[in-house]
């Protein structure tokens, strides 16, 4: 008889060992609840105290509950939100959490599950807020103090053609600006928010085609304007081309007026020269120049009617002969 009793001692006295120990690992925290309620600090929830190991409770009546210590990931759906200057856009973002108060993680949320819905109610807020009162710009450049590549030609004095819009915070700052409206929203359930940031942003698709049409105006207006500005230039050398074609007309009609003139004279001296030099000579000059007033005032179909003493009549009477020396 004594030895069924001694089994069944070393058979209860198992039973409560095994329900009253427990281990904790390295990668959780632990926490007892009893009835329900939570009691005592929670164990290994203290990054500077390694309680790691095998611990004890009230056997049957306390529960062990466990909860991750490490990182955790929240990873939320893609949302269309309008930025500051009214263009939809679908933002992607991730953020990274851990709890930081188990007891009041337990008792207000009990599990990740229901954590991650609320972290996609706060941080989507969140998004939603910061997106709206920042423009486009903002939201996909990450540099502020990033300078752009352009070419200073395609910049107009006096406009804004050819210019990307000046970031004054940059999509780094955004990312520190939801993280900041959330951190308190969720402390109030155990949980501390680390970091948060844009995974992707995407354009909805009327948003791309109003950057495309813009994007087309910008490029009509600098083709336009090298359009303006090729039509004054080609103005400017075709007035320059008239101008000294004029300029070289003038010139060659002067020096042609000129080398005429000066071959006229010497003609003229030559003549003078020539038919002066004897009577005989002076008489076939006249001789010359009246057959010429002939051949230029008479036709075949010409009338003319001379009186007997003209001088053009003098011809048709007589010839006389030329005087001898």
């Amino acid at each position: 008889m004594k030895t069924p009793v001694i089994i069944f001692f070393l058979a209860v006295a198992a039973v409560v060992i095994a329900s009253s120990a427990y281990t904790v690992s390295q990668t959780e925290q632990v926490f007892i609840t009893e009835f329900g309620k939570p009691v005592g600090d929670p164990i290994n929830a203290d990054p500077a105290k390694n309680e790691a190991g095998l611990h004890f409770k009230k056997p049957f009546i306390q529960q062990v509950n466990r909860l991750e210590k490490r990182l955790l990931e929240w990873d939320g759906p893609a949302t269309d939100m309008p930025t500051r200057d009214k263009l939809y856009i679908s933002v992607d973002n991730f953020a990274r959490w851990r709890i930081s108060n188990p007891k009041v993680f337990f008792e207000k949320l009990r599990d990740e599950r229901s954590a991650l819905s609320r972290l996609d109610d706060i941080i989507g807020s969140a998004t939603l807020d910061v997106i709206a009162s920042h423009d486009l710009i903002e939201v996909i450049r990450s540099e502020k103090d990033r300078k752009p590549e352009r070419d200073e030609a395609l910049v107009i004095e006096n406009s804004s053609l050819g210019l990307l819009p000046a970031i004054r915070y940059g999509r780094g700052v955004l990312n520190d600006e939801i993280l900041k409206k959330a951190q308190p929203k969720v402390e109030a359930w155990g949980i501390e928010l680390l970091d948060v940031r844009f995974k992707r942003i995407n354009y909805k698709s009327g948003v791309i085609e109003k950057i495309y049409a813009r994007m087309s105006s910008e490029r009509q207006q600098i083709a336009d304007r090298f359009r303006s500005e090729g039509a004054g230039e080609a103005a400017k050398i075709i007035g320059r081309k008239e101008r000294d074609l004029l300029s070289i007309e003038s010139g060659a009609y002067r020096t042609e007026q000129e080398i005429k003139g000066k071959a006229d004279a010497e003609a003229t001296g030559i003549y003078a020269t020539a038919y002066s030099s004897s009577p005989t000579a002076a008489d076939f000059y006249h001789f010359t120049k009246t057959l010429e007033v002939y051949e230029k005032s008479l036709g075949k179909d010409s009338t003319v009617i001379l009186t007997s003493d003209s001088d053009l009549f003098r011809l048709f009477k007589s010839i006389e002969k030329p005087a001898e020396h």
